[in-house]
């Protein structure tokens, strides 16, 4: 288990640094000659037809709706893994994380909400600041070499996981369009065949994946987000073999998707949502209230709720600091956890319709800023807190 948790912050560590060049290399085209080309892409039409249905969309939305589901995907098996055997196993370990992930949504979601009262569209992205891109953040500590002890990455995973899934609920309550009930129904309909996968001991992934095709194309024409197809499927693929209780059909396909995800659809991703143009910008799109907003949730909104929380659940006793992490550590990595980039990036597409140019550049500004920032000021409190937390471990 060890061994696994610490192959799997090596490659979160090393996917949030090829995130961070690909968001770079991303504003770099899409301010220079190559703009039009950069555009030409995400615009690219992409079809795909059986008979009647047809699914016809630009590049840039097949990899938000389709590429990013297979991202939902490995975020709901490591949800899953994590309850059943992992670090959320234990109730002891799981109350101090999940009390300061809900600050960490809450109070951020309060500050845009201060910056945006009052408008009605740029409410709508109330919750881009609610989530830690726990690449990036692992990619930090990463530079901070082996001062970093393995429970504060724990730690810092523990309350990404339980971010991750509170978006899941946000995306699935406030970011659905008008529904079509007979498409919701095929995609309801998906479900007792992947129980009936499940409790036939069903190992092989093929036959899951089908119907979780099926059950993506639906979501997509129901009006539901189809990414959180992912999520569904993931909960339904077997935690164990019960024939060969040492196998473990969900860790193998974890392990075959994490590389794919994190050195592939991820920095795609990004390179696809964060070239910011700043063509004929001014001042007035820089303090646009969206950036604001979203800069503020980040940069003060995260740490004071994951910060704030976790003191709440330590003086009502409710969880306890994880082992060589004192106060000081805890709120470099509460700063820290004001990265939002991917899974913010995700939720800002969803909040604004394509015709908000000025929303749209603004909650993308404010992401890339906030991020950048509390990145920087979480990497030098680290650098300073953890010296003092090693040699008191020791």
């Amino acid at each position: 288990m060890l061994s696994a948790l610490r192959h799997f912050l090596k490659l979160e560590a090393a996917s949030g640094i090829l995130l961070f060049l690909a968001a770079v290399l991303a504003m770099i085209v899409a301010n220079s000659p190559l703009a039009p080309w950069y555009g030409q892409f995400l615009d690219l039409p992409v079809a795909v037809r059986i008979g009647p249905l047809e699914i016809a969309k630009p590049l840039l939305l097949w990899i938000n709706d389709g590429l990013m589901a297979v991202f939902f995907l490995l975020v709901g098996l490591e949800l899953k893994r994590e309850v059943l055997e992992g670090e959320l196993a234990d109730p002891r370990q799981v109350a101090l994380p999940a009390i300061a992930a809900i600050g960490g949504m809450i109070v951020p979601a309060l500050v845009y909400c201060a910056f945006n009262s009052g408008d009605p569209v740029a409410l709508r992205g109330w919750a881009i600041p609610a989530a830690t891109d726990i690449a990036f953040a692992l990619g930090i500590l990463a530079l901070l070499g082996s001062r970093v002890p393995l429970a504060l990455k724990v730690f810092l995973v523990s309350i990404a996981i339980f971010d991750d899934l509170g978006a899941i609920v946000i995306i699935a309550l406030f970011y659905t369009q008008d529904l079509s009930m007979l498409a919701l129904g095929i995609s309801l309909a998906c479900l007792p065949l992947l129980l009936l996968l499940n409790r036939c001991n069903v190992t092989t992934f093929t036959p899951y994946m089908l119907i979780g095709l099926l059950m993506w194309t639906a979501l997509l024409k129901s009006g539901i987000h189809a990414t959180l197809a992912g999520v569904v499927l993931a909960l339904f693929v077997p935690m164990r073999d019960r024939k060969a209780p040492e196998s473990s059909p969900l860790r193998r396909l974890e392990h075959d998707l994490h590389t794919g995800v994190a050195f592939g659809i991820l920095p795609l991703f990004a390179f696809a949502n964060a070239g910011i143009s700043f063509a004929g910008v001014g001042l007035q799109a820089l303090t646009h209230p969206v950036a604001l907003g979203v800069a503020g949730g980040l940069l003060i909104g995260k740490p004071l709720g994951v910060y704030g929380a976790s003191l709440l659940g330590l003086k009502l006793g409710i969880g306890r600091l994880p082992e060589s992490v004192d106060r000081r550590a805890l709120f470099g990595v509460a700063v820290l956890c004001g990265i939002g980039f991917t899974m913010s990036l995700f939720i800002g597409s969803l909040a604004f319709p394509e015709d908000a140019h000025a929303e749209l550049f603004a909650e993308r500004f404010g992401i890339v800023a906030g991020s950048l920032v509390s990145g920087l000021i979480g990497f030098v409190l680290l650098r300073r807190a953890l010296p003092a937390a090693a040699v008191q471990a020791g």
